[in-house]
């Protein structure tokens, strides 16, 4: 039995204020719609680390103690596996400020299902706001997700 499998690993970060979450309005050929801010984990980075700077570069915010919530993942056509591991967090400082990814913006947190979503956001919102929810395995050929 094959152990080892190509990987890419990401994150991503649900930030709250009160009853408020930031949500970036992602702009990209290939990924478009409301999201949170994260991306790509650098070689030899501690994911916690990468999870900071990327909410940092597309947002402004220096976020402090963020919390590992779950994790979402997926096969790739190539074989590979996409992870996103996803975090919370309530402490922040700095300017809020867009980037290249998008613009950035606070809503209230029980308007997020009604925004235009990027795919899979549904359900990545529902792990970072569980008790009980910690991982999606989402199946791409016929969308099923395996939530636990």
């Amino acid at each position: 039995m094959e152990r080892s499998q190509k990987s890419i690993l990401t994150c991503m970060c649900q930030i709250t204020k009160g009853d408020e979450i930031l949500v970036l309005d992602k702009i990209s050929c290939d990924y478009n719609g409301v999201t949170f801010p994260g991306g790509h984990i650098e070689k030899d980075e501690i994911i916690t680390d990468a999870v900071v700077r990327e909410v940092f570069e597309e947002t402004g915010l220096h976020i402090k103690n963020p919390v590992l919530c779950g994790i979402y993942d997926w096969l790739l056509e190539d074989g590979a596996r996409y992870f996103v591991f996803l975090y919370r967090a309530d402490k922040f400082e700095g300017k809020l400020q867009s980037s290249a990814e998008g613009t950035v913006r606070w809503i209230k947190k029980d308007h997020f299902m009604q925004e235009e979503l990027a795919e899979g956001m549904e359900t990545v919102f529902r792990i970072t706001n569980s008790e009980n929810l910690s991982e999606c395995f989402w199946i791409r050929s016929t969308k099923e997700e395996i939530l636990k």
